[in-house]
């Protein structure tokens, strides 16, 4: 099984370092079987077409988040503070190859894509699930709804800043994010009155 991870692991590099070169759109699967000299059958025994290594691109960004809530420090912030934390280790882990998440993207949102874009609105609901997650989000009912809109749209928009930021380290898009995110604290406290925070279990 390590293996065979391993192997699903360097195709999506060697995809990547394909477009780093080229262009998300013109990478092929045959020419990545070839830079990883394996056969497309091998290629297509874990990934059914293309657009599974960009999903598989942004399942490390959700893994890498997930990692920065283990973070010891992570327990002791503020709900505001965990999700900015978690909402920028996911575009850490993208930073490198910030052109070619942003073509994937763009890609994505070519009209006639709607065999692309209905996933994709799934995947952008699950990586907001696990944020809220990750950050022992708890609501219920009508609040649940209202956290799960604002957060999607704070992450959504705090992405296509990113996607153009080019100030040393993100810092733009650090700054963006955390007014977005101070401001919906204070929307939350004026619909729903200051809860106190409830501290993270410690962790075994």
């Amino acid at each position: 099984m390590a293996a065979a991870a391993t192997l699903r692991d360097r195709i999506v590099d060697a995809a990547i370092e394909l477009a780093e070169h080229r262009s998300w759109e013109a990478v092929r699967l045959h020419e990545v079987a070839a830079a990883l000299d394996i056969s497309l059958d091998q290629v297509r025994l874990h990934f059914r077409e293309k657009e599974d290594l960009a999903d598989a691109w942004f399942d490390r960004a959700d893994s890498a988040m997930l990692r920065a809530a283990e973070a010891p420090e992570f327990q002791a912030q503020t709900t505001r503070e965990r999700l900015q934390h978690l909402i920028v280790a996911w575009l850490a882990e993208l930073a490198p190859h910030r052109k070619v998440t942003r073509e994937m993207i763009y890609g994505k949102l070519e009209p006639g894509h709607l065999h692309i874009q209905i996933p994709g609105l799934m995947r952008v609901s699950r990586t907001v699930q696990w944020i809220r997650e990750a950050a022992h989000r708890d609501a219920t009912f009508l609040r649940r709804g209202l956290e799960e809109t604002a957060l999607t749209s704070i992450y959504l928009m705090t992405f296509f800043y990113w996607m153009r930021d080019d100030s040393p380290e993100s810092a733009a898009t650090h700054r963006f994010l955390e007014r977005r995110l101070t401001g919906a604290e204070t929307l939350n406290r004026r619909l729903f009155g200051r809860r106190p925070e409830k501290p993270l279990s410690p962790r075994s």
